[in-house]
C-alpha cells in the first residue's frame, strides 16, 4: 500500500488543528455514509451482511464517496466498524436486524492472550485496503480520516455480548476485578494502536477515537479504564506516526472533558450534544480544538430549530480551534436534504461571519 502525506495546507481539516479558523470551519458528520442515504441501502443490499460491507473494499469505498457526491465535506471517514477489532482478535461478531451487535460473549475462564492482534492485522487487511483505496479516490483537498473503538468501550461489547444500557458485566469486570479486566483492556490497547497505525500507513491523515460508553463510568473508572487506556495508545501513535493529529470521542465524559487532551495526549476532543457550548468555549476549546456537536435529532427535525442551533454553535466556537460536526451519528430516518441544508448554514453563516 501506498503511504500519503498531505501537506497541512491542501485540507481545510488538517489546518484547524494548526490555527483557529479564519474563515469558515471544516466541517464533517459522523455517520455520514449510512442508512438515511438511499444510494448506501442499495449498496448495502449488494453486499449481502453488514460486515460483508465492511470487509469489501469496493463496496466500502463506494459507501464512503456517496456522501461527498452529494454535500460540501470536508473529509471522507473510512467505512468500517469499532466491533471489527473483537471479530478480527478471534471473538466472532454478527449484526441482527433490528438487535444490532451480538458477540459471542466473553466468558470468566477466557484466556485473554488468545485473543491474536497478528490474527486481527490479517483479517481486517481488506478494510486497511479500503482505506488506501478511499485515499487514491479523493481529491487532495478532501481528507481523510481513520478510527477505531476504545478499549472500554470495546470491552463492554465483547463481556457483555451485544450492546446494552446498564452495563452490569462491563462494570462487574471494571470494578470487582480490575487486575483481570486489565489483562483483556491491555490485549485492546495494542490492537488499537496496531488498527490504527495499518490505516494511517494505508493513507489516513487524520484519527478519531471513539469511546461512546465513556460516561457511564464513575471518575476512578473514568480515569483507569478512558484515559489511562487512551493515554498509552496515543503516546505509542505518536511515536510511529507524530504528524497525524487525533481526536477523542469521549460521549458522555460532561465537565471531564475539560483538561481531557492535555491528560491523554489528544489533539482535539470531539462533543456531545450534551456539553454546554459557553462552558465548552472557555473551558476545552481554550486549550484544544474542538470538534462538533449538534444534536442528531435537530438535524433530523431541521429548519428553524436547526438554524438556531447551527448558528449558536458557530457564535459560541468561532476565532477559535473547530470542526463542526454533530454530538452523535447522523440517525437513519434523517431526510437527506436537512443535511444539505446544514451543510449550506454553515458555509453561509461562515461566510457572513
Amino acid at each position: 500500500m501506498t503511504q500519503i502525506q498531505t501537506p497541512v495546507s491542501e485540507t481545510r481539516m488538517l489546518a484547524a488543528f494548526a490555527a483557529p479558523n479564519s474563515g469558515r470551519p471544516p466541517l464533517w458528520l459522523m455517520r455520514q455514509a449510512g442508512r438515511y442515504l438511499p444510494e448506501y441501502k442499495a449498496t448495502r443490499a449488494e453486499a449481502g451482511s453488514f460486515l460483508d460491507l465492511c470487509y469489501n473494499p469496493r463496496l466500502a469505498v463506494e459507501v464512503a464517496l456517496q456522501p461527498l457526491r452529494r454535500f460540501d465535506l470536508d473529509a471522507a471517514i473510512l467505512f468500517s466498524d469499532i466491533l471489527v477489532i473483537p471479530d478480527g482478535l478471534g471473538q466472532p461478531v454478527r449484526f441482527e436486524e433490528g438487535v444490532g451487535p451480538v458477540l459471542l460473549r466473553l466468558e470468566d475462564t477466557v484466556d485473554f492472550a488468545q485473543l491474536s492482534i497478528d490474527r486481527m492485522l490479517k483479517h481486517l487487511a481488506p478494510v486497511y485496503e479500503t482505506v488506501d483505496r478511499l485515499r487514491a479516490a479523493l481529491p487532495r483537498e478532501t481528507a481523510l480520516i481513520g478510527f477505531s473503538g476504545a478499549p472500554w468501550t470495546l470491552a463492554t461489547y465483547m463481556l457483555e455480548g451485544r450492546s446494552t444500557r446498564e452495563f452490569h458485566l462491563g462494570k462487574y469486570w471494571a470494578y470487582a476485578r480490575p487486575d483481570d479486566f486489565a489483562l483483556l483492556v491491555e490485549v485492546l490497547v495494542e490492537a488499537v494502536v496496531e488498527h490504527l497505525s495499518a490505516q494511517v500507513r494505508a493513507g489516513a491523515e487524520i484519527l478519531q477515537i471513539f469511546d461512546s460508553w465513556a460516561g457511564v463510568l464513575d471518575d476512578w473508572g473514568f480515569r483507569r479504564w478512558v484515559e489511562e487506556p487512551t493515554r498509552r495508545i496515543v503516546a505509542k501513535l505518536k511515536t510511529r506516526h507524530p504528524e497525524v493529529p487525533i481526536l477523542l470521542f469521549a460521549r458522555g465524559a460532561g465537565a471531564r472533558h475539560a483538561g481531557l487532551a492535555a491528560r491523554v495526549g489528544v489533539d482535539g476532543v470531539a462533543l456531545d450534544c450534551t456539553v454546554p457550548l459557553q462552558w465548552a468555549r472557555q473551558e476545552v476549546q481554550a486549550h484544544t480544538l474542538v470538534q462538533g456537536n449538534l444534536d442528531p435529532v435537530i438535524l433530523r427535525i431541521g429548519g428553524a430549530a436547526m438554524q438556531r442551533a447551527v448558528s449558536a454553535i458557530l457564535e459560541s466556537f468561532a476565532g477559535g480551534r473547530f470542526i463542526f460536526n454533530l454530538g452523535h451519528g447522523i440517525l437513519p430516518d434523517t431526510p437527506p436534504e436537512h443535511v444539505a441544508a446544514l451543510v449550506n448554514m454553515v458555509r453561509e453563516a461562515s461566510t457572513n461571519r
